[in-house]
């Protein structure tokens, strides 16, 4: 429904604002040093957009896709810079009833955010799995567990970031694709990840929205911990660490959009094909030193194990629409975005974490779009 601005002036505080699309509603949480923090904020700014959602006669619904959508080209916010992307992209502009969460963390300078950038890439795909939610479009059920993905990456400037050998190289590529005219500024850069424009950090933008609160406090964990590994790789190398080989992770990527936890995965250590808990598990592996220095360890872990017992957003999503229809699918989502579980029990907290005293200090600011689902 187009009254995401509705929805914010009913709210009457900062936190909330509109996005291209006038069904879409963005939600931006404080900076925090602990999950269990960043926890707190995104469950209750949740509850209070439901809240006001629910005075309006809507509910919300945070998922890459909400499976009863329907696209109207009308439906762009009236702002100036959307309305001329609408203008020059059409099509693609169209479609972008899509929602995505994004994740920052700190850096220590805007060199080491693109260094970092090139070295966390390969293990992106993984994140992706872990919050798809978007099997369905228009009604349909597109055999992807992220079809966001999909609509996502017709964008020009989508998918793997590349490597970069600092951040004046990085500026110099970054203005020569405004120069091309493709894009129009800086904002346009649509990358898995980038250093971000306005703040020390590097914005982690693969994932889907995620119904469940406790999936972006994952995910906002485990991309704390490769961004503090690769700053520490950074740290006592003498040269590059990085051979610019990304040429795959396109391929990944696509792999991680279609299977979701469900299948194979490209298995970033070996490059080859693996399930998907394997490669999860064995990245968790790999990070345990950064989790434990940040004190996110015990977290983590639980909330992963949660996940792959429970399977992505996708596969709940679609086991409601099996059992229920579209409507009971797009119910599940409503639940799961309100913090409810099977029964209408609420979600537990994740345990506590202790925040990591180090040289880059980790603040994760998180950034979650949900979108107003249906009439009530």
């Amino acid at each position: 429904m187009p009254r995401a601005a509705e929805l914010i002036g009913r709210l009457g505080r900062p936190g909330f604002t509109t996005e291209m699309q006038r069904s879409v509603v963005e939600s931006n949480s404080a900076v925090h040093d602990t999950l269990e923090e960043l926890y707190t904020d995104l469950a209750s700014a949740r509850l209070r957009l439901d809240s006001a959602a629910a005075g309006a006669g809507l509910a919300v619904v945070a998922a890459g896709t909400v499976p009863l959508a329907r696209v109207r080209p009308l439906d762009v916010t009236a702002d100036a810079r959307y309305r001329h992307m609408a203008d020059d992209y059409r099509r693609v502009a169209d479609e972008q009833l899509i929602c995505s969460a994004q994740v920052h963390v700190d850096v220590p300078d805007r060199d080491t955010a693109v260094r970092a950038m090139c070295l966390v890439s390969p293990w992106l795909p993984p994140l992706l799995a872990l919050t798809a939610s978007s099997p369905f479009w228009l009604g349909s059920d597109t055999g992807y567990a992220s079809w966001r993905t999909m609509l996502w990456q017709r964008w020009p400037t989508a998918g793997p970031a590349g490597c970069h050998r600092d951040a004046a190289d990085y500026d110099r590529a970054l203005a020569e694709l405004i120069g091309s005219g493709v894009i129009s500024d800086a904002g346009m850069v649509y990358h898995d990840v980038r250093p971000s424009a306005h703040q020390r950090t590097l914005e982690l933008r693969i994932c889907d929205a995620c119904p469940r609160t406790e999936t972006v406090v994952l995910v906002a964990g485990l991309f704390r911990a490769l961004v503090r590994e690769a700053c520490e790789r950074l740290a006592q190398a003498d040269g590059p660490l990085c051979g610019g080989r990304h040429d795959w992770l396109r391929a990944a990527s696509w792999r991680a959009a279609r299977s979701g936890l469900e299948g194979q995965l490209v298995d970033p250590a070996t490059r080859r094909a693996a399930p998907a808990r394997t490669v999860l598990t064995g990245m968790l592996a790999r990070l345990r030193p950064a989790l434990e220095a940040s004190g996110d360890w015990n977290t983590v872990h639980a909330l992963l194990e949660e996940a792959l017992a429970h399977g992505s957003p996708a596969h709940r999503l679609r086991r409601a629409v099996r059992a229920g229809g579209l409507l009971a699918g797009v119910d599940t989502l409503i639940a799961e975005t309100r913090g409810e579980r099977p029964g209408g029990r609420p979600a537990e907290r994740p345990a506590r974490a202790t925040a990591w005293q180090g040289p880059v200090p980790a603040h994760v600011p998180g950034h979650d779009s949900a979108a107003p689902a249906r009439t009530a």
